[in-house]
C-alpha cells in the first residue's frame, strides 16, 4: 500500500510538472508575441517621429527663408533705417560686453 501511495504521488508530481511545463511554454510564447508586437510598435513610432521631424525641419527652413527674404526686401527699401538699427544693436552689444 505504501508503494501504491508513492507511485500515485509520483504520477501526481509528474502530471503537475507537465502542466507547469505547458503553462511555462504558453507564457513564453505569449511573451515572445508581446515582444514582437512591441518591436513593431517601436518601429512605427520611430518612423512617425522621423516623419514629424522632417516635416518640422521643412517648415522651419521655409519660414527662415521667407523671413530672410523679407529682411532683404526691407533693407533694400530703407537702407538708412537698417543701418541705424544695426548700429544701435551693435552699440547695445558693446555696452553689455563690457560688464
Amino acid at each position: 500500500m505504501k508503494q501504491e501511495q508513492t507511485m500515485a504521488e509520483m504520477k501526481t508530481a509528474s502530471a503537475e510538472s507537465t502542466a507547469a511545463r505547458v503553462k511555462a511554454d504558453i507564457a513564453a510564447d505569449d511573451l515572445s508575441a508581446q515582444v514582437t508586437a512591441l518591436r513593431e510598435d517601436l518601429s512605427r513610432l520611430t518612423d512617425s517621429v522621423r516623419a514629424l521631424g522632417q516635416g518640422a525641419k521643412s517648415v522651419v527652413t521655409d519660414e527662415a527663408s521667407l523671413m530672410t527674404e523679407r529682411l532683404r526686401d526691407k533693407v533694400r527699401e530703407e537702407p538708412i533705417m537698417a543701418l541705424a538699427i544695426t548700429a544701435g544693436v551693435a552699440y547695445l552689444f558693446g555696452l553689455l560686453s563690457r560688464r
